[in-house]
């Protein structure tokens, strides 16, 4: 979960985008031009239609929820083929007390992803919030020297502690303003803009085999921020800085328009970069009318055509499934109702929208998306 202010975009209203989608059942288009799949039916399970093309489908994972909840938990393993831990890989949780590390709950997770034949992307290495309290009282008197061997040894213990069994790491999370200019946290303070090329290396030498990768939101839309956050990568890769992928978290609002996110998939692509969707979601104002709803389906197709239609995206995680478990109404007040099965679990019209979308999908060669 990202705890940030409300989305600043200009675009297109999403609105107008609801009249591609007239019912639950719609059919949706195909980026590959075809329409001969059949549709799913409601036993055909994300993941399998998703393995069609190569593609990985995860979801972010309470695990509160996931141990509480039965229902939930059948939908966690059964629908998607990746996790991503909500919290309990962040540093407030990982290491409550400095030194003393509390590793289980992420253990939990990576178990239960092995046991149902699912990959983990680590969330998240390095991130302005949720700093546990010993480590946020304690920087601003602590020097530079003192800081990086502080951030070296956490991400070298949270990695190594995980080595072999993730996947993607989200090494540095927002770093980015939406004017494009970096962000003033501690870390930059004490480190300078050198602390994100120095974690992805720190990451890379604890575990060489996984892929590490700059997380962050609203670089879906071409802008400063997207521009900003190109350039920088670029950069980094030019300078032989272990940096795998970019993540686009790709929450939505119905007051927005639809990102241009294909192309921007597409031109970090061809950087040479893997891309993913890691944070999915498509919020509206409460209560839900019909067009808004519509809305939200356009904004899950649309996401999900634009990864599928970009070679190097690896895989579409969504933030949560369930709007029982959503973070959005704690942050967007009169806000709601963001994801794909509705308070009680029941798959909504979204659900469906991207169960048809991966249907119609053609099966290219896709890179390395395991």
């Amino acid at each position: 979960m990202t705890i940030r202010g409300r989305l600043v975009i200009a675009g297109a209203a999403l609105l107008g985008a609801s009249a591609l989608f007239v019912s639950q059942g719609a059919a949706v288009a195909d980026p590959h031009g075809s329409t001969e799949r059949p549709s799913p039916s409601q036993s055909t399970s994300l993941r399998t239609l998703a393995a069609q093309s190569g593609l990985r489908i995860g979801t972010a994972v309470n695990m509160d929820a996931l141990a509480s909840d039965a229902a939930y938990k059948a939908i966690a393993a059964g629908q998607f083929s990746t996790v991503s831990p909500e919290n309990v890989m962040k540093w407030d949780t990982v290491e409550p007390t400095q030194g003393t590390y509390n590793w289980a709950p992420a253990d939990q997770l990576v178990a239960f992803a092995q046991q149902n034949g699912q990959l983990v992307r680590g969330h998240t290495l390095v991130w302005h919030n949720q700093l546990p309290a010993w480590l946020s009282q304690a920087l601003p008197s602590m020097s530079s020297a003192d800081v990086a061997a502080l951030l070296k040894k956490h991400i070298t213990d949270e990695v190594t502690h995980f080595k072999g069994k993730i996947w993607q790491w989200d090494v540095v999370n927002e770093a980015f303003n939406d004017d494009g200019t970096l962000r003033d946290s501690i870390w930059l303070q004490k480190l300078g803009p050198a602390y994100i090329a120095d974690a992805f290396r720190w990451a890379h030498a604890a575990d060489p085999k996984a892929l590490l990768f700059y997380n962050d939101y609203n670089i879906e839309y071409t802008g400063p921020k997207s521009n900003a956050v190109y350039s920088y990568v670029q950069q980094l890769k030019a300078q032989g800085v272990p940096i795998q992928g970019v993540g686009f978290q790709t929450h939505l609002d119905t007051q927005y328009g639809l990102p241009d996110l294909q192309n921007n998939l597409q031109r970090f692509s061809d950087l040479g970069l893997k891309v993913a969707e890691t944070e999915v979601d498509v919020r509206t104002t409460l209560p839900v009318t019909p067009v808004e709803q519509n809305a939200q389906v356009a904004g899950y197709t649309s996401t999900l055509q634009a990864c599928l239609a970009v070679r190097s995206c690896l895989s579409y995680t969504v933030w949560g499934f369930g709007d029982a478990y959503s973070w959005v109404p704690g942050v967007f007040a009169g806000e709601g109702a963001a994801d794909i099965y509705d308070a009680n679990l029941q798959p909504k019209a979204e659900y469906t929208a991207l169960q048809q979308t991966l249907a119609l999908a053609a099966a290219p060669a896709r890179d390395d998306r395991r």
